[in-house]
């Protein structure tokens, strides 16, 4: 996300205009589906970091089909998911399409092709597939796994005389405190400007407060909204920024990248990040030493809860359903999680890819831990939400820090949007 390929409004529009009238053509009027080409959509492959691995990617796939042509179109982020609504009204575009995982395909399912039958072998070698499934068929496969570890700053804790991270989520307030009185930084780095942080809370936390079953029954789809423990999750949002554990105004604070660059420049201690390669261990160890970047285990709220990584597929390659060969652009999303193209995605970015085979030994203690947590992690809490739902708590998690209303007016609200789909 840190560099987008950037277009002009008079482009976009374009683009947008182009499609609503039966073509959804990329930069220079390309669309997916000719003989002999496919047409990729992303955001990743115009950012330096990921030139290695779009290169091996692109390299496995010519051995296979060297007489197709493959084009990526780098479309900006923050207009991805528009442009692509523009494609889908229209029914034509790019043959593959890169997604994240969760609600922002699951919502999308029915414009792209399933691929069971077409990535077989790669089952067992790559994880996070449940965040690219729905109603037991599987949209994309898994380039990256996304989690939520909680970072901390060892440096400021030895500063503050602080041995180790808490345990409890009552320590850790203290610790906060202990922390913030003797080397000026706050607790948390939060950036809500555009409602990311609760769901990052949400997941980072939610282990530490609800119990394995009441985990398992959200991710399965039987959330309890009213139950204490949820509300004690959105408790502890407000908690925490009432008590000053968060930077100054989290509210206007974006996600990306500066509620990130406050953890780094050491403003605060400890921040919720990301797995993937930004806000993560890799981007934290450019400003800060390698071995002073750490992972903590959520601290425990309630006795019954057992804390665990929270974890999904990131992002990953669909295709879609108007491909004219679904099957060779099922091969192209097999070279895009090959092997060696993941492991140049790891090597270059740092992001934590899905490839369980990529050796991660030479990488900081932070990489290590988070490897090692894996096995026992669980599927994030929010990704399980739909797009509605996920936006709407949004929107109400900046209420709820302003004050404007209550944790009981919120669950409500957002156990409504769950009903009315």
């Amino acid at each position: 996300m840190k560099q987008r390929t950037l277009w002009s409004a008079a482009l976009v529009m374009g683009l947008a205009l182009t499609a609503g009238c039966g073509s959804a053509a990329g930069p220079g009027g390309e669309s997916g589906g000719s003989a002999g080409k496919l047409v990729v959509w992303d955001w990743k492959s115009g950012d330096a970091k990921a030139a290695g691995y779009v290169a091996k990617a692109k390299a496995d796939f010519a051995k296979k089909h060297p007489g197709v042509t493959v084009e990526f179109v780098a479309q900006p982020f923050d207009q991805y998911y528009t442009l692509l609504g523009t494609a889908i009204q229209a029914g034509k575009g790019p043959d593959v399409l890169l997604f994240n995982g969760g609600g922002k395909i699951r919502d999308r399912a029915d414009a792209l092709a399933p691929l069971d039958s077409y990535l077989t072998e790669d089952r067992q070698r790559l994880a996070g597939w449940d965040a690219f499934a729905k109603d037991g068929k599987t949209y994309a496969a898994p380039v990256t796994l996304q989690g939520h570890p909680l970072y901390y700053n060892k440096a400021l804790y030895e500063q503050a005389g602080v041995a180790a991270p808490a345990k409890t989520w009552d320590d850790f307030v203290k610790n906060c405190g202990v922390i913030t009185q003797k080397t000026g930084a706050k607790c948390f780095a939060v950036g809500n400007k555009e409602g990311y942080g609760i769901q990052f809370f949400l997941s980072a936390m939610g282990s530490a407060v609800l119990t394995p079953q009441e985990y398992d029954d959200w991710i399965a789809g039987k959330r309890d909204w009213s139950s204490a423990d949820v509300k004690r999750i959105f408790e502890l949002w407000k908690q925490a920024n009432d008590a000053g554990l968060n930077n100054e105004g989290a509210n206007s604070t974006a996600m990306f990248n500066d509620a990130f660059a406050l953890f780094q420049s050491a403003k605060t201690a400890d921040v919720i990040g990301l797995m993937s390669d930004v806000g993560h261990w890799k981007d934290f160890a450019e400003f800060l030493p390698a071995d002073k970047v750490g992972v903590m285990p959520a601290p425990v709220v309630n006795p019954a809860a057992t804390p665990s990584l929270p974890y999904d597929g990131g992002i990953g390659y669909a295709v879609a359903k108007w491909s004219k060969d679904p099957k060779l652009a099922a091969d192209l999303v097999r070279s895009l999680t090959s092997h060696d193209a993941l492991a140049a995605f790891y090597a270059d970015s740092g992001a934590i890819a899905s490839d369980t085979t990529i050796d991660v030994s030479a990488s900081g203690p932070a990489a290590k831990t988070i490897v090692s947590e894996l096995k026992s992690g669980k599927p994030a809490l929010h990704v399980a939400l739909s797009s509605k739902t996920t936006d709407l708590m949004g929107r109400l998690s900046q209420e709820l820090l302003s004050g404007s209303v209550t944790v009981d007016q919120v669950v409500r609200q957002l156990a409504d949007s769950e009903k009315t789909g």
